[in-house]
C-alpha cells in the first residue's frame, strides 16, 4: 500500500509539474501576445492620429473655399457685366472695335461677318467672327498685339496668311466672343 501511495503520489506530482509548465507557457504565450497586440495598437493608434490630422486639414480647406465662395461669385458677376458686351449693343462695337485697331494698323479690312451661337443656360449667346485684312507684316503683327490688349473679348480660334493681290499679306482671323443675353 505504501507503495501504490507513493507511485500515487509521483504520478500526481508529475502531473502538476506538467500542469505548471502548460500553464507557464500558456502565460508566457499570452504576455507575449499581449506586448505584440499593444506594439500594433500603437502602430494602428499612430496611423489614426495622421489620419485625423489630415482629415482636418481637409476640412480647413473646404471651410475656407465655402467662404471663399461668396467672393468667387462676385468676380465672376464681375467678369460676365465688364468682359461680355450687351447682345444689342454689342455687333456694333465689335465692328467699331476691329475697324479701328485695323486702321491703327495701317490695314484695310475687306470683309466682317458674325455668326450668333446660343449657349442654352449660359446667359451668353457666342459669337463666331470671321474678319479678312489685307496689309504688310509688320501692320499685320501690330493688329494680332491690339487684338490682345483690345478691351473686348476675342478668342482667336485659328489665323491664315495667304498672299494678297495688292503685293501683302492676306490675313483671314476666326474670332470669337460672347454676349450677355
Amino acid at each position: 500500500m505504501k507503495n501504490s501511495w507513493h507511485t500515487w503520489k509521483s504520478v500526481i506530482g508529475v502531473a502538476l509539474g506538467v500542469f505548471l509548465i502548460a500553464d507557464a507557457a500558456l502565460g508566457g504565450l499570452l504576455y507575449w501576445q499581449s506586448q505584440q497586440t499593444s506594439s500594433q495598437a500603437y502602430v494602428r493608434a499612430q496611423l489614426l492620429k495622421t489620419q485625423a490630422k489630415k482629415l482636418r486639414a481637409d476640412v480647413q480647406r473646404g471651410e475656407k473655399i465655402r467662404d471663399s465662395l461668396a467672393q468667387a461669385g462676385e468676380e465672376c458677376d464681375k467678369f460676365y457685366q465688364t468682359t461680355f458686351l450687351d447682345s444689342t449693343t454689342g455687333y456694333s462695337a465689335i465692328q467699331a472695335d476691329l475697324s479701328s485697331i485695323a486702321a491703327k494698323a495701317g490695314l484695310h479690312a475687306s470683309t466682317l461677318t458674325f455668326k450668333p451661337k446660343e449657349l442654352e443656360g449660359r446667359g451668353v449667346t457666342e459669337i463666331a467672327i470671321t474678319e479678312e485684312i489685307e496689309g504688310d507684316y509688320p501692320a499685320i503683327l501690330q493688329f494680332i498685339n491690339q487684338l490682345e490688349v483690345s478691351r473686348n473679348f476675342y478668342l482667336l480660334r485659328d489665323l491664315t496668311l495667304d498672299p494678297a493681290t495688292t503685293g501683302g499679306i492676306r490675313l483671314k482671323l476666326d474670332l470669337a466672343t460672347y454676349f450677355r443675353d
